[in-house]
Formats: C-alpha cells, sequence, structure tokens
C-alpha cells in the first residue's frame, strides 16, 4: 500500500498517546481480548455506536463501562428490561404547578455515554426510542427537538436471541450500530489474573486517561484519514459480492460500506497511523458487516447463524484480490 502524498507514516505523539492511553486503560480491566478492546476504541474514535453480544459472564458489561470511565465524560446506565417505557429513556413532559407551565425531564439518554444493558430484554417499542438519538444526535419529545452532547456514544450489550426474555434487535435498529463484536472466554493465563485482581480491578476503580475534548479531536482527526482509491475499490469488490452471493438475502447496504470506510479510518488511527491499509479494512469487515446481512431461508435456520454469515463474509473477503 502506497504512502499517500503528504503523508506521514505515523500520527503526531501526544493524540497518538491519548489513543494508547485510553487502549491500555480499558485493557487492564478486559484482559486478553487486546482485539476486542481496539475494536471498542476504534468505534469511539468513528463516532459508531456499540453493541456487545455473548453469553452472560464474559465481561460484556464490563467493557462497556471501561470505556466509558476511562473518558472524562458523563455516563449514564440504564437495566433494560420487559416493562421499560421509552419515556425511561427519552424524559418526560410533566406539569409544574408553581410555574403553571409543562417542563421537560430530561431521561438518561442525555449524557455522553449510555450503558444499554440487556437491550434486547425490552420491548421493540422502547428499543427504538433510541434510534433518532443514535442516528441523528437529538431527542424529540412532545413535537420539540433537544440536540445531544459530543460526543455521544451507545454501547448496547445482549445475549443471544436463544436465551429466555430477549426480543430480537430489529434490522433498523441494529444498522445503527457500527459494529458488534463478541468477546468471548477469555485463555487459561488471562483467566488467571481475572481471579487474582477480581478484587480491585473494577471498572468503577478506573480513572479517566481522556478528556472530553480530546476526544472529540480525535474524532475529528479520524475522520480526515485518506483511503487510497485502490481501497476504495476493494471495499465496493466486497459489498458487491455480499450482495449476490447465493447464500445471503441481503448483503451490504450503502450506509455498511460506509461504516466499513469509516471503522477502517479509525483502525488506522488506533495503529498510530495517519493513512489506512488493506489490514485496516480486513479487521472490521466482520463486526461491522455480520449484522447488516442476512441469510437465505435455508442458513438461516443454521443454530448458529451468525457463525454461518462470519464464515461467508470470510470466504467473500479472501475471494478479493488484496491492494498492492
Amino acid at each position: 500500500m502506497r504512502e499517500g502524498p503528504g503523508l506521514s507514516t505515523e500520527l503526531p505523539a501526544a493524540p497518538l498517546s491519548r489513543v494508547t492511553g485510553l487502549e491500555a486503560a480499558v485493557g487492564s480491566i478486559i484482559r486478553g481480548k487486546s482485539s476486542v478492546v481496539r475494536l471498542a476504541v476504534g468505534c469511539l474514535l468513528a463516532r459508531g455506536h456499540l453493541l456487545i453480544e455473548d453469553v452472560p459472564g464474559v465481561g460484556k458489561t464490563t467493557l462497556a463501562h471501561a470505556l466509558a470511565r476511562a473518558v472524562s465524560s458523563e455516563f449514564h446506565r440504564l437495566q433494560f428490561t420487559t416493562d421499560m417505557l421509552p419515556s425511561d429513556i427519552l424524559g418526560v413532559t410533566i406539569y409544574n404547578a408553581h410555574s403553571g407551565e409543562f417542563e421537560f425531564k430530561q431521561g438518561p439518554v442525555f449524557t455522553n455515554f449510555l450503558l444499554a444493558d440487556e437491550i434486547n430484554r425490552a420491548a421493540p417499542k422502547t428499543q427504538s426510542a433510541l434510534l433518532e438519538a443514535m442516528n441523528e444526535g437529538q431527542v424529540t419529545v412532545d413535537g420539540r427537538s433537544w440536540i445531544l452532547d459530543q460526543p455521544f456514544m451507545v454501547i448496547a450489550t445482549q445475549n443471544p436471541a436463544e436465551h429466555h426474555g430477549t426480543y430480537p434487535l430489529p434490522e433498523s435498529q441494529l444498522d445503527r450500530f457500527l459494529m458488534r463484536i463478541r468477546i468471548g472466554y477469555p485463555d487459561v493465563e488471562s483467566e488467571k489474573l481475572i481471579l487474582r485482581s477480581s478484587e480491585f480491578a473494577t471498572a468503577d476503580s478506573l480513572s479517566p486517561v481522556v478528556s472530553q475534548d480530546e476526544i472529540l479531536q480525535l474524532q475529528s482527526m479520524t475522520a480526515r484519514v485518506p483511503l487510497d482509491e485502490s481501497l476504495v475499490d476493494y471495499i465496493m469488490a466486497f459489498v458487491e459480492k455480499t450482495r449476490t452471493h447465493p447464500g445471503l438475502s441481503l448483503g451490504v447496504s450503502p450506509r455498511g460500506a460506509q461504516m466499513i470506510y469509516r471503522a477502517a479510518q479509525a483502525m488506522a488511527v488506533v495503529e498510530g497511523r495517519d493513512y489506512a491499509i488493506p489490514d485496516d479494512v480486513k479487521s472490521v469487515i466482520l463486526p461491522v458487516c455480520a449484522h447488516r446481512v442476512s441469510l437465505d431461508r435455508r442458513t438461516s435456520l443454521t443454530p448458529r447463524s451468525i457463525d454461518v454469515v462470519e464464515r461467508l463474509l470470510t470466504e467473500i473477503l479472501t475471494g478479493i484480490d488484496i491492494p498492492l
């Protein structure tokens, strides 16, 4: 991959140290999952929202909590339940008897980081209350709109659909998440460290390492990272093949292609570069695209359909020539 004209090979030391510090802080809580932590940090830099899906007990909430705590900004956590209402997220308008006027009481969504814990335990109507906030950075209640402070990131966790008492997220909701990641079980040595440090290594004990303004600067820097024309062609070749693959009934949408581009920019910054390479694109394909495509009816009945999707996407990507 050629270096772009007038570009250096590395980011300036100060911004790079902020990214490295953020990654190290989260990694000190989530042991043995450096690639997962790197994707989560990249999602933040790309101004995206993150969906963490896995079985209970592997650190979904801890990862979300650690990422939010590592940034000096406002943080709210919401435990989603079957009886939760949209007003529990957005806020509610009430009548003030003293002033004789109606007043809007802001809900938990008015924050910088919103942890939506077990989001698929709430009914679809409640889940959809987040759509406008995630897509447009604003909230509309009773015909009046409020702009959310930046940065704004929704970090949602969910248990796999086969668990009892869950509602699958609709496609429109899934599409608002830049990435969906799975943590998985740690290796033996990492789990030993977790056992030894379980009394003091918690997200609540984490001190902020990056300010709110620094995150905004890093996000602005990320948006300016260039992708060579050959890389754009690489992305589009992959996208086109997902739309014609016989095993998929729904391929990657134009929005999905944009998300690949943004995620690749972010991974370049996380790696300390101000230009993207093919490995940046390859590293984000599965977390960005696996929840945006649909299997045909025959393969969608597979018990672990997400594994089938990832295998098909990997096969498609392997069959495309890598830019030189």
